[in-house]
């Protein structure tokens, strides 16, 4: 006989029953109860949400169990373990899971609470494995004897090299903190060329909001996770590859095909610091401070500062003097920002004589529907028939488009 599961998963189990099963009723065994609630969360969108609700406040020791069992399927592990859905009681048995993977604990790492860092610094295999304590690193969050714990840790773990130390051809250590000094020495460079009376006049005409805002920490929409991006930081499927570096493959006779594996292997190893520590800078600054680097600051520093939760300090990156045409273009297409953002940009005369952020907005789906169809007249015949079938608009936007794309066409051919 089928389990429960197996027929909701083949869409076979009655609308009634199913809602029984988002609330978590079914007389099933409690391992089976929270794959379930997991599967409608995560693929039902109709019964999704009533079992996410379910979820949050689910038997503690029943979720314990799960979280501690390293037969518990990988799909509810995965789901406990995202920053959205952690609860703190089960941080420690899903840290030390086996069939936890590592590289969802790296991801986990990036945005971790203040109270899950310290969770994290207490779990023996955090502290062995190098993946996880590279993405804690980058955590914004991280306090400075923090951040000293994990740097020594890392450097623990790293195996050196015989004779090393004593050769005068090795090439020097890579240092964090060298990032940060460029970084900063680009955003002097950039404040030195937009005048105070610029930044005086906005925090003055936006008086009342930053008062409002003064204490709200820097959130991007979307998450750090989303933020950053999985190329900022090293994802180690398996702890022993944290602790040994791979062998070099033998590579084919030949200057172009030895070169393959080394611009493989470089890629494999980007330096995220720069990124990350744009990321802990900002972090560090209040709402005021924030929009002084919004509009003082350099276009790496901008394109996070766009992300901002804090309205206030969004709005000003549309504000700074040095801010590009290219880069407007690219928040104007950009789904994780604020709506307030892209009402903003048609606001600017200058970025509306681009055709470019035009067509952008209309493109986004996340732009609102009175303004993307409001824009649509300005739009090429060819722009037209391309957002007909764009299905990640709505329907309403599509359908005006062919109207409008039908219409044009029917000039041409007049002509």
């Amino acid at each position: 006989m089928p389990r429960t599961i197996d027929l909701i998963r083949a869409s076979k189990l009655a609308s009634n029953m199913m809602q029984f099963a988002a609330k978590g009723a079914l007389s099933v065994p409690a391992d089976e109860n929270i794959e379930i609630l997991v599967y409608l969360a995560k693929h039902n969108k109709i019964f999704g949400d009533t079992a996410r609700i379910t979820l949050a406040g689910w038997d503690e020791k029943a979720s314990l169990a799960a979280a501690s069992d390293p037969k518990t399927p990988r799909e509810v592990l995965d789901y406990l373990i995202a920053p959205e859905n952690i609860r703190p009681r089960l941080l420690p048995a899903l840290l030390e899971n086996p069939s936890v993977s590592d590289s969802e604990l790296a991801k986990f790492a990036l945005g971790a609470s203040q109270e899950s860092i310290v969770t994290m610094l207490q779990s023996a295999r955090v502290r062995s494995s190098a993946g996880i304590l590279d993405s804690l690193r980058s955590n914004p969050y991280l306090k400075g004897d923090e951040a000293a714990a994990v740097a020594q840790l890392i450097k623990a773990g790293q195996p050196t090299t015989p004779g090393a130390q004593n050769d005068p051809d090795a090439a020097p250590a890579a240092d964090p903190a060298g990032s940060n000094i460029v970084t900063s020495v680009e955003a002097d460079e950039a404040a030195a060329d937009v005048p105070d009376e610029a930044v005086s006049a906005y925090l003055v005409e936006h008086a009342t909001e930053i008062a409002a805002e003064k204490d709200k920490p820097f959130q991007p929409v979307g998450g750090i996770v989303d933020l950053l991006g999985s190329d900022y930081f090293p994802v180690v499927e398996n702890r022993e590859m944290a602790k040994t570096p791979p062998e070099p493959a033998k590579a084919p006779a030949g200057p172009a095909a030895a070169a393959k594996p080394a611009a493989r292997a470089a890629a494999a190893f980007i330096d995220p610091s720069k990124r990350d520590n744009a990321v802990q800078k900002i972090n560090r600054l209040d709402v005021k401070g924030r929009i002084q680097l919004a509009m003082k600051g350099n276009k790496e520093e901008r394109s996070i500062l766009i992300r901002d939760g804090t309205k206030v300090v969004a709005l000003a990156v549309l504000d700074a003097p040095k801010i590009s045409d290219g880069e407007v273009e690219k928040f104007a297409l950009q789904k994780n920002v604020l709506e307030a953002v892209l009402r903003q940009i048609p606001l600017k005369r200058r970025f509306m004589k681009n055709y470019i952020v035009v067509r952008n907005l209309v493109s986004n789906p996340r732009t609102p529907l009175d303004l993307g169809l409001g824009l649509m007249k300005h739009l090429m015949t060819q722009d037209l028939k391309n957002i007909s079938a764009n299905k990640e608009v709505s329907e309403t936007v599509r359908k005006l488009a062919l109207k409008m794309y039908k219409q044009k066409l029917d000039m041409a051919n007049r002509k």
